[in-house]
């Protein structure tokens, strides 16, 4: 390719890129807000948009007629709407990955900052919130013509016209644009017209939030709204209640009332749980960590939510790095080799789904199907020669097979099937087959009703530590009277997270049934069990997608409103989101926060340490040293060095948070909020590394700072307590010296069982004693003798005594046992002498030691023996 060549594609090249950069941020350019269906609400909802009419007061029966044609006619339109799409090239910058990734990443961003006008803000969340007149969008005609249409039906007072607006206002439907003014005065609107409860809820989060700029929060007008729907059996403001009352949020705390709201949402919860198929509703859990994506709030190793035990454990090379589509992979490439642990690990990830990867029934059937086949022909007999563990896995895979036929899962419904694999599964032990032959036999879904049958099957299961087997016996055991054992099986179910365990540990508490009545126990199971269920309350997978597809704002609000409701993560998330101390390594990310508008950003820090700090009540760690943070610089509050301090010793004395530890150890070093002292500021310090090895270079380095200036404020005579020399290694003591030591802590250890008065006496009476006592020391000051003392005189001079005597007599016996066997040897050397009369009533003779044994001598030696004296010497005074 020559120049000339070259110089001609050049210019090509440069244009295609620009067009890449402008398809790619041709989303977030727009802003849009947009499902292509209206924002939905729960079914235990008193008011859905679809139904009950209000009609104008006074208005005729034409009039009517005409507004619901006028609603029926901006319906279908709006459904015509195209949703916008987010391009692959815009999740790919969004999302970077590698170096040409990363390098895309920041070319896009350079060329929305130079070419795009204003800097995109999306991120904040007031910055969108008002719009004015003058600055609407124009709307496209299919979504102007229906806004018309909605318009005119509103003045008319039609509810489901105005309850239609608002939610475009408010969630962005349909590619309207956010207006939270506009959308605040529709709800009003329809709250006053007919008590609608979503309004009232509406209305409620907003005071609470203030995110309508033209109205001031108002804490006490967000209670009241949500009183008035929650009366209505609207199941946010319900839960919004609960948790003020137990949090004491712009009300006193109540555990009372935070249990009445609880328990009315847990039933709403457990409802639903058990409506589904056989066995109860798959409760999937949607809420995520946004900071634990890029592994804390404070990076992998300083969050305590990647370090310490939640850090990634092995080297980079192992799974914990890896993606899930890394996994994926893997496991195919093991499952097409006949790997059967691979194969069913396959089923279980599309059965179960996960983050990011949604349940595919049909094809976890298909590898269910591909192991139990491993184990048992088509005909059902079991295969010859088959590897050693087939049977144990081929019975979990039966055990699934069963289960999804048994709920009409990704296959038609069939007792009869699902009670041929439970069976096959039963032979081998497994649990979950022992749990629904339980099931189906408790219910009488395909075999004859028999609760007998059901408890045993039960407990067989519940033996082998199946939460949701042990929560159906404690059910049984409950029903027959016996609480103690219905509790234990309650609570081995709880260590499994089972939400009827939790439901029923709560009744149990809150009535005070076979134990004394604990509101705050109560309180705490019936939140557990309402989190649980987050289809009930909360769109937890809205806000991620949300976010997923670079959305924020939408992330925010979505996110803002479970915040309301008491979910800490989503209270973490909306303070992330929000958050103002990220750091601001990229350059262009630098120039964006320097364009922000400050007010929007105070509005937006004050929001964020709101939520910091509902988290850090619910026992997040990163979020009460995000706390100090915020009162360290200042950022939504009055700069408050007292506070920061106060939230870094709190989260210092979880020892979990090195982060903590640092910021302690620094403002010990500086004086800031506390007092100056080197010493403290080195033992915060070394508990940092102490308690996160990674903390290793910022420790050192800070303690390396830390000596210099100790060292300065000793040579300059400063009034600050230094840090002090390092302790030297100890050294290896001999064994005189390790004694040594050992007796001196001794008579340490002893001195300090005696008081002053009883050890030591003043230097006077110490010299009076030393020059001359007549034996006083015995007397005490009444002139009366110390009966302790001369007690323990006297015991010892008899135990001297009797030792004495002891050793006497024994040394009598052994002369008189010396001189009774030289007789005898003197009597064998000149023949036996005459058997005396008094024979029977001597001593008889020892039997002579056998050939090549010793002699008995007894068990000490004998008078003449060369130890004798020794041992003799030996036993005196001891």
């Amino acid at each position: 390719m020559n120049a000339y060549t070259s110089r001609r594609i050049a210019p090509l090249l440069l244009f295609a890129f620009l067009l890449f950069l402008a398809t790619s941020t041709a989303r977030e350019a727009a802003q849009p807000d947009t499902p292509d269906q209206p924002h939905l609400r729960s079914a235990s909802e008193s008011t859905k948009w679809h139904g009950a009419k209000q009609k104008a007061s006074g208005g005729n029966e034409e009039q009517q007629n005409e507004v619901a044609e006028s609603v029926k006619e901006a319906t279908a339109l709006l459904r015509k709407v195209k949703p916008p799409t987010v391009s692959k090239l815009a999740h790919y910058t969004r999302k970077p990955k590698g170096f040409l990734g990363t390098s895309a990443y920041y070319a896009k961003e350079a060329f929305v900052l130079l070419f795009m006008g204003t800097p995109n803000q999306a991120n904040l969340l007031t910055t969108s919130a008002s719009t004015s007149s003058s600055s609407q969008p124009k709307l496209a005609p299919p979504l102007s013509r229906a806004v018309k249409l909605l318009q005119e039906a509103a003045q008319l007072g039609d509810a489901d016209a105005i309850f239609l607006l608002a939610e475009m206002n408010f969630h962005g439907n349909f590619t309207h644009p956010v207006s939270y003014p506009q959308a605040f005065q529709y709800y009003k609107q329809l709250a006053d017209l007919d008590g609608n409860s979503t309004a009232q809820y509406m209305l409620g989060f907003m005071h609470a939030t203030g995110l309508n700029p033209d109205v001031p929060s108002d804490q006490a007008k967000s209670m009241l709204y949500h009183t008035f729907a929650a009366e209505q059996e609207n199941t946010r403001s319900q839960m919004t209640l609960a948790y003020r009352h137990h949090a004491g949020i712009a009300t006193p705390r109540s555990c009372d009332e935070a249990v009445h709201w609880y328990k009315r949402v847990a039933d709403k919860a457990i409802a639903y749980y058990r409506s589904g198929p056989p066995g109860g509703h798959v409760l999937s859990k949607d809420s995520y960590s946004l900071a634990n994506d890029v592994r804390g709030v404070y990076g992998e190793g300083a969050s305590v939510s990647s370090a310490g035990i939640h850090a990634r454990q092995g080297g980079v090379t192992s799974d914990a790095y890896a993606d899930a589509e890394d996994v994926l992979e893997y496991l195919h490439l093991q499952s097409s080799k006949k790997d059967l642990k691979a194969t069913f690990g396959l089923a279980r990830l599309h059965y179960d789904g996960s983050r990011g990867m949604k349940r595919d029934l049909r094809v976890a059937k298909q590898y269910f199907m591909q192991v139990a086949r491993e184990y048992w022909s088509e005909s059902g007999k079991i295969r010859k020669d088959v590897p050693g563990g087939t049977e144990k896995l081929a019975s979990k895979a039966a055990g699934y097979l069963g289960r999804m036929f048994l709920r009409g899962e990704g296959m038609e419904q069939s007792y009869s099937k699902a009670r041929i694999w439970f069976t096959r599964g039963l032979a081998n032990g497994d649990a979950l087959c022992q749990y629904s032959l339980g099931l189906m036999h408790m219910q009488g879904l395909g075999v004859p009703q028999d609760t007998a049958k059901a408890a045993d099957f039960f407990s067989a299961a519940a033996d082998q530590d199946l939460a949701v087997a042990q929560t159906n016996l404690g059910m049984l055991f409950l029903d027959q009277g016996d609480v103690v054992t219905a509790t234990r099986y309650f609570e081995l179910a709880a260590r499994n997270s089972h939400i009827e365990a939790f439901y029923y540990l709560a009744e149990l508490n809150n009535q005070g049934i076979g134990r004394d009545r604990s509101c705050g126990v109560a309180s705490a199971y019936y939140k557990i069990v309402v989190e649980k269920a987050e289809a009930v309350w909360a769109s937890m997978s809205e806000a991620y997608e949300a976010f997923e597809e670079g959305d924020e704002q939408k992330a925010i609000v979505t996110y803002l409103m479970a915040a309301e409701q008491g979910s800490e993560m989503a209270q973490a998330n909306v303070a992330f989101l929000l958050d103002h101390t990220k750091p601001k390594w990229s350059p262009i990310a630098w120039l964006l926060a320097q364009n922000r508008n400050a007010k929007t950003a105070v509005g937006d820090a004050a929001l964020a340490l709101i939520y910091w700090t509902r988290s850090a009540k619910q026992q997040n760690i990163d979020s009460l040293v995000k706390m100090g943070d915020y009162y360290l610089s200042g950022l939504g509050t009055l700069t408050s060095p007292e506070n920061a301090a106060a939230c870094y010793q709190a989260a210092a004395e979880t020892l979990q948070s090195a982060q903590a530890m640092w910021n302690l150890g620094w403002m010990h070093e500086n004086g800031v909020g506390i007092d100056q002292d080197f010493h403290l500021a080195k033992r915060f310090y070394d508990q940092a590394l102490e308690t996160n090895r990674e903390a290793y270079l910022p420790v050192k380095l800070s303690l390396f700072k830390l000596r210099w200036r100790s060292w300065w404020n000793d040579v300059t005579h400063g009034g600050v307590k230094s840090m002090g020399s390092d302790e030297a290694p100890a050294k290896r003591r001999t064994f005189a010296e390790w004694l040594n030591d050992f007796l001196e802590a001794d008579a340490q250890m002893y001195a300090q069982e005696y008081e002053a008065d009883d050890w030591g006496r003043g230097e006077e009476e110490e010299q009076q004693r030393m020059m001359g006592s007549d034996g006083g020391e015995f007397w005490d000051a009444e002139g009366e003798i110390d009966d302790d003392g001369l007690l323990e005189t006297l015991l010892i001079g008899g135990l001297v005594a009797a030792l004495g005597w002891l050793v006497w007599y024994r040394v009598q016996q052994q002369q008189q046992a010396a001189e009774e066997r030289r007789r005898r040897e003197g009597v064998e050397m000149g023949g036996l002498p005459p058997v005396p009369a008094n024979a029977e009533a001597q001593p008889q003779q020892a039997p002579e030691a056998a050939h090549g044994q010793q002699a008995d001598g007894g068990f000490f030696p004998q008078p003449g023996d060369p130890n004798w004296g020794a041992w003799v010497a030996g036993g005196v005074g001891h």
